[in-house]
């Protein structure tokens, strides 16, 4: 569950249920990922490396027309520019070298 992302009230991100899967599966070290902001289901492919580097690829959507987009194009803008990851505890924490972040935590914990 994304909890923390621009600026966007937690409230807002839990009544849109944003989220990515990281679930996917395993494959030359990248994960095949999904995600949904409240609209249209999307798909990536993530490779995350020791160092605290992480490389965000193949971005993608359905392309339903919704109400209110604006968390779901914000999302799809800055998602791949995430090049660094932190984890502690049951939060990731995705960032670029602009000072934007994307804060998750782990589905079974709130």
């Amino acid at each position: 569950m994304l909890v923390s992302f621009d600026k966007f009230s937690k409230e807002e991100l839990i009544k849109n249920r944003a989220e990515i899967n990281l679930t996917g599966a395993l494959e030359k070290g990248k994960i095949k990922g999904s995600a949904n902001m409240g609209c249209n289901g999307m798909f990536f492919t993530s490779e995350f490396k020791a160092n605290g580097k992480v490389k965000i690829s193949g971005v993608g959507s359905t392309l339903k027309a919704c109400q209110n987009m604006e968390l779901e194009n914000a999302f799809i803008q800055k998602f791949d520019k995430m090049t660094d990851y932190s984890i502690e505890g049951h939060f990731l924490t995705l960032s670029d070298d602009n000072g934007n972040s994307m804060k998750f935590v782990a589905a079974d914990w709130d």
